[in-house]
């Protein structure tokens, strides 16, 4: 147990370590973060399996969510088996799945097209297309540099990402759109969502720019961000299918348990359909 010090060259070799093993930056970046975080709890104190058990009572106490607990705990558990610290492995604090979600964080298919409207009003139409992008294909916004001039003139982007690939379809409506929309920004390869200086459009840039809708859409800031439109995109999709397995393929998802958080109805649906049911006299 001696020399188990948290370090700054410790944490610099799990970041080499994550990249060969071909994570996203996105998720380094998370890694990182959690880690850092328990550093400075740690404070040049000596890891244990107290200190870190300590550690996860103390984000329980500070009410943060269970889902964000259990994420920064698997970051923690992944340097630990890294380390060879696997003994310093802490359980995650069981969930019991949710039947459904609040109304006030889901994206509604109405909504979505205000936003859409909207930006088309306010003249921005490269965001007018990426909100339809993402609703109309399930993509993540980090997966939007996939959609290419060379992809849509095909119909299909390949996606390679987080160590898998899948083919993403795009339906001929957005593939129109798109075209035209490059033309019109003298875009003949590449990227078609790219900023000024010919850079990939950023998660940041593309958050900033969906709040600004939100007043002139009529629409809750807290429900407005990209991710809420891969939720929706899932929604929809799962209404018309009932295939969680064929979602899950299409999400890029390595969990059908991933799948099911996407597809939780709300609670107006979920009451709805129990009082359908009639089985009070």
């Amino acid at each position: 147990m001696k020399g188990r010090i948290l370090t700054e060259k410790w944490i610099a070799d799990f970041s080499t370590y994550l990249r060969s093993e071909e994570k996203s930056e996105n998720t380094i970046a998370k890694y990182l973060r959690d880690v850092r975080a328990f550093a400075a709890y740690q404070n040049g104190a000596e890891v244990t399996k107290e200190t870190v058990i300590a550690y996860k009572s103390k984000l329980l106490s500070e009410s943060y969510a269970v889902r964000s607990i259990n994420s920064m705990l698997a970051s923690l558990n992944n340097l630990f088996v890294f380390l060879g610290w696997s003994d310093c492995r802490v359980k995650s604090i069981k969930l019991q799945r949710q039947i459904y979600c609040s109304e006030e964080k889901e994206l509604t298919k109405a909504e979505y097209m205000r936003l859409v409207n909207t930006a088309k009003q306010k003249g921005n139409e490269r965001l007018n297309l990426i909100l339809q992008t993402i609703c109309g294909t399930g993509i993540r916004v980090s997966e939007l540099q996939y959609i290419t001039v060379e992809a849509v003139r095909s119909g299909e982007a390949v996606v390679s990402l987080k160590g898998k690939t899948r083919s993403v379809f795009i339906v001929k409506e957005l593939q129109k759109k798109l075209l035209r929309y490059a033309a019109e920004q003298g875009i003949t390869s590449g990227a078609i969502f790219i900023t000024r200086t010919g850079r990939s459009m950023s998660r940041t840039n593309i958050w900033r720019e969906m709040k600004g809708l939100c007043e002139q859409a009529g629409v809750n800031p807290q429900k407005v961000f990209p991710h809420n439109l891969r939720h929706l995109f899932a929604r929809v999709f799962y209404g018309i299918e009932k295939d969680i397995a064929k979602l899950a393929d299409i999400l890029g998802h390595s969990s059908i348990n991933t799948t099911r958080i996407y597809i939780v109805s709300t609670g107006n649906e979920h009451r709805r359909r129990m009082e359908n049911m009639r089985l009070i006299l």
